[in-house]
């Protein structure tokens, strides 16, 4: 196997050779430290590389491997961390001025599961200023590896194109409003967004505590099953296989067409929803009434949340934050009592609105984004920015598990992405679904040109 086989493997793969002694965890993991120094000068995936450590990780990895500790399929692979997680002696800076030379002293509780795991960190990635909004300068963009002119998407951008450029072979992001989803579907993997509160969030920063996830980014909806696993400490373990006759899926006709929409995009969608078809699904569309009103009581929520816990910081060091950052925090605390009570509400109303749909169907499809990856990342408030989450916001507020898959390519060959939502803890149901919808379409597994 050259490099790029190994590094562009499934981790199922890379398992199966640690255990046949054809392959150690050090020269993988010294494989991934090679391309991170390659590469991350284009692609300014990582803030920080933690190259003692990880080869130290995998040194002890491979001595466990071969005394029969075997910890799972993780055991001995590259992971890499969004830079709001924190790690013991690492430093933590949530891509932001403030926190520069923050080094926390203490894991996140999913870094502990991670070690637990045996999976070998090789650094932090890159984001948006505390993942809301906007690059701050001091960092810089993330840039996406199948053009390196244009974003990774955001905020989690750099565990987004890591993975992609395979300098990991996973990554941890976090999800707000299609925060790990919309990276991962400029970037052309798999990306996961589980059922709130099923992921601890404990030593991860928050941007908006009723909103937040943490999830998986990674290749395949297999290797993302397996990180999804890990992080709430349980042994990672393959999916099963999905026969697809006879499954029930729905797309809103609001969200797969419409005039923020690419026609790559809408071409993207159909023909993912045909192949769907065509192997036995039921696939239907539905509509849901004042599904419009999602993205204002997005951030009715989101604004004030993050305005609360910025506003210590805001005081004392407005100057610190990147001017658009420090704008969003300021608009939080100007939204209405009222108009966060009414977000709320309607958040009970969607809420219930899915899980009716989510009785008589097992998921929900759309599109993730309505276009490729675009020059830059446009800020939530603006309205690039609401048309880029219109279609991941609403499972933030209802909180249900919902995975970006490839579908395919658009304009520039550049990657567009299927999302699969399903009910509250049918989370191994959404991946499932993704990993059957990907063996039906091995075309839209592809390394990119980097």
């Amino acid at each position: 196997m050259t490099s790029d086989d190994i590094l562009f493997a499934e981790i199922s793969t890379i398992a199966a050779r640690y255990r046949d002694h054809s392959l150690s965890p050090v020269k993988v993991t010294e494989l991934a430290l090679a391309r991170i120094e390659a590469l991350n000068p284009v692609l300014n995936a990582f803030i920080t590389v933690t190259a003692e450590s990880a080869l130290a990780s995998a040194q002890r990895a491979a001595d466990e491997l071969r005394a029969g500790n075997d910890r799972g399929l993780l055991h001995g692979i590259p992971i890499a961390l969004k830079d709001l997680i924190d790690t013991a002696g690492v430093r933590t800076t949530c891509g932001a001025r403030i926190l520069a030379d923050h080094t926390p002293i203490a894991d996140a509780a999913i870094v502990r599961h991670l070690h637990h795991a045996g999976a070998v960190i090789v650094g932090k990635t890159n984001l948006l200023e505390f993942a809301y909004g906007i690059v701050h300068p001091d960092f810089g963009p993330t840039w996406n590896p199948w053009d390196a002119s244009r974003t990774a998407g955001g905020s989690s951008g750099g565990s987004a194109a890591a993975v992609a450029a395979g300098m990991c072979y996973a990554a941890v992001g976090t999800d707000t409003g299609g925060s790990i989803r919309i990276p991962a579907a400029y970037c052309g993997v798999a990306g996961f967004k589980p059922t709130y509160g099923r992921v601890k969030l404990e030593g991860v920063f928050p941007l908006s505590w009723s909103l937040d996830h943490a999830g998986p980014i990674a290749r395949t909806s297999a290797d993302a099953a397996l990180l999804f696993d890990a992080l709430l400490n349980r042994t990672p373990r393959p999916l099963r296989a999905l026969d697809l006759r006879g499954l029930r899926v729905v797309a809103l006709v609001s969200h797969h067409g419409g005039g923020d929409m690419q026609e790559a995009a809408m071409e993207a969608f159909e023909d993912a929803c045909i192949s769907l078809h065509r192997a036995g699904a039921q696939v239907a569309s539905v509509s849901i009434p004042n599904l419009d009103l999602a993205e204002s009581a997005l951030f009715s929520i989101l604004g004030p949340e993050a305005s609360a816990i910025h506003s210590r910081w805001i005081k004392e060091r407005p100057q610190d934050y990147a001017p658009f950052t420090r704008l969003q925090i300021e608009l939080g605390f100007t939204v209405p009592a009222l108009a966060h009570v009414r977000a709320q509400q309607y958040r009970r109303y969607l809420t219930g609105q899915m899980l009716d749909l989510l009785a008589d169907a097992d998921a929900i499809l759309s599109p993730t984004a309505p276009w490729v990856a675009p020059r830059k990342d446009p800020a939530i408030t603006e309205e690039a920015g609401a048309a880029e989450g219109r279609r991941t916001g609403l499972y933030n507020l209802t909180g249900l598990p919902a995975l970006t898959v490839n579908s395919g390519f658009g304009p520039g060959d550049l990657p567009l992405g299927l999302q699969i939502v399903t009910r509250p803890g049918a989370d191994r149901l959404a991946l499932a679904i993704g990993a059957a919808f990907e063996a039906l379409r091995p075309d839209v597994i592809r390394k990119p040109p980097l």
